[in-house]
């Protein structure tokens, strides 16, 4: 896949994304007020205000979802005269690729790592971890620089920051769900509404394997090749990418900002080293191809 057909695809897909996000939520609020005893009119006008609250979600994770992801990360936007080395390894690769200066924010955390967000290249960020500034050497973190404006410039940004509002959302709405099913219908009459409320609670909660299925889909693992390909070709060195991968998969901190709605944002799984890290069967949704085989194909570019 090109780098243009990539873009293509990516527009298409974040469109596709936010319209199946607004039917889960119209269809979930339908269902769980049909269980309540709504029917007719008043099941579908719920319904209808689902939908409204679905749309203005989307609207908000379209033009504010990269503040919500710095936020969530405890991201700390800086300017230049905080570090003018960074500033100039970025603005570097801004003219190499033809690309914007993106706003640069700084996660105060040891373990070295690193993201990119915005709908677009003209309203781009990247975050990095004080801990990957401290730990890679110039050309370790020029590679790690250039992979992330390569999702900029692939639109890759723009897909999987609202990917992640949105599963965040729909984490929610089962935790909203699963709760109303376990601490209402205490009384007897209660109770058969109670037990349907459960069964929707726990189907909603069985979604989620479904919904990490359709962001494995959605974000691709060819974009991490792709990216890591563009940003040798803005750097000529596949050694320093390489290297800084190996680097950061070696290291044993763990990212404590990072959540499982935004670890597929950044360069390596940042939830690795973390106690709560995803198991077994959750690695079967991992968006992220294994380190080793990235690195291998970076060699193959010499």
């Amino acid at each position: 896949m090109t780098a243009y057909t990539q873009v293509s695809a990516n527009k298409y897909k974040t469109w596709l994304i936010m319209l199946i996000f607004a039917f889960f939520i119209t269809f979930a609020v339908y269902v769980f007020t049909f269980a309540l005893g709504f029917q007719g009119p008043s099941a579908l006008g719920f319904s209808g205000i689902a939908l409204i609250i679905a749309g203005i979600m989307n609207f908000f994770s379209y033009y504010y979802s990269d503040k919500m992801v710095m936020a969530i990360s405890q991201a700390k936007q800086i300017q230049i005269k905080d570090n003018p080395t960074l500033f100039r390894t970025v603005e570097n690769l801004c003219i190499a690729s033809g690309l914007p200066m993106p706003k640069i924010y700084i996660i105060n955390d040891s373990a070295p790592n690193a993201f990119a967000t915005g709908r677009d290249p003209k309203h781009a960020a990247i975050a990095f971890t004080k801990g990957i500034l401290d730990k890679l050497t110039k050309l370790e973190l020029e590679g790690v620089t250039a992979h992330e404006l390569s999702h900029v410039g692939n639109y890759d940004t723009r897909m999987m920051t609202i990917v992640s509002i949105l599963v965040g959302t729909i984490a929610l709405a089962a935790d909203f769900f699963l709760r109303i099913s376990f601490y209402s219908g205490r009384n007897r009459e209660e109770r058969g509404s109670n037990q349907l409320m459960m069964i929707i609670g726990v189907l909603m909660a069985i979604l989620a394997p479904i919904v990490a299925t359709l962001i494995q889909l959605a974000i691709s693992r060819k974009r991490e090749f792709l990216a890591d390909a563009s940003g040798v070709l803005l750097t000529r060195n596949p050694d320093g990418l390489a290297s800084a991968l190996l680097k950061i998969s070696h290291d044993k901190e763990p990212l404590e900002a990072a959540n499982k709605a935004t670890a597929h944002l950044y360069i390596i799984n940042p939830l690795k080293n973390r106690k709560d890290a995803i198991g077994w069967f959750a690695k079967l949704f991992n968006t992220h191809p294994p380190i080793e085989e990235r690195i291998r194909v970076l060699h193959q570019m010499q």
